[in-house]
């Protein structure tokens, strides 16, 4: 009920805000903003820009995570493959967006670039929280791990998950919030067809601010729910 609450008053303040702009091609309230994406979910343009959008994004979500924790945990175990990949992920990280977009839109063309730009921007993001997590845990558990033999899967499981869970968790909200961030500005940079970045540029283009609003909820709802599912997963295999 808090909740709610504090969601109202900020959607009241957003549509106070807008009265007084007084210019819906400057800024929309809550209310045209709804009825665009009303609108907007009654064409099938919508979605399968939604569609195409949310894949790309979440297939590269989930590859550059996976391979991050993965090699994270690989490393962690090998000094000398820790050392070898540390420029390697220090140099991802600090690349900027459109430096990743323009070059792979010369490699590759506008199609995939979103899922490409994605799944680099939040594997060094993977690599480093998981790292630091595996880094932190209690030795002592490790040991008794050890003494009593556990294989690598049981190990894992009852031993290391538990300590990196809080780890893992806040790894994946922060990768799936700049995995969105970054792949829609991949695809608005890019204009691949039927995208939500290509309908954001157009909306823009054609000073369409109720819709340029009801496109940007519509990637916060898809990240939100993103995060929350996998968040939900990870709940569910560390319970098993």
């Amino acid at each position: 009920m808090k909740k709610l609450i504090i969601i109202c008053i900020w959607l009241l303040l957003w549509q106070g805000i807008a009265l007084l702009v007084g210019n819906n091609i400057l800024l929309v309230g809550p209310w045209e903003t709804l009825c665009a994406l009303v609108r907007l979910a009654g064409t099938g343009e919508f979605w399968q820009s939604l569609g195409w959008t949310f894949l790309r994004l979440l297939l590269g979500i989930l590859l550059g995570t996976g391979l991050g924790f993965l090699l994270a945990y690989a490393a962690n175990r090998k000094s000398l493959l820790r050392e070898f990949l540390q420029p390697a992920v220090h140099f991802i990280k600090a690349i900027p967006v459109v430096s990743f977009v323009i070059l792979l839109l010369i490699w590759t063309g506008n199609t995939w670039v979103a899922f490409y730009v994605v799944s680099l921007v939040t594997f060094p993001i993977a690599y480093l929280n998981m790292l630091s997590g595996l880094s932190a845990m209690d030795p002592k558990l490790t040991e008794m791990a050890q003494v009593f033999r556990m294989s690598g899967g049981r190990r894992f499981r009852y031993v290391e998950l538990p300590q990196l869970r809080a780890g893992i968790s806040a790894a994946l909200a922060l990768t799936v919030g700049m995995g969105f961030k970054s792949g829609i500005a991949a695809e608005v940079i890019g204009q691949a067809l039927h995208t939500i970045g290509n309908e954001m540029y157009r909306s823009k283009i054609y000073l369409e601010t109720a819709e340029l609003f009801a496109w940007t909820a519509v990637v916060i709802l898809c990240s939100w729910l993103t995060e929350k599912g996998l968040q939900l997963l990870l709940r569910r295999v560390s319970r098993q």
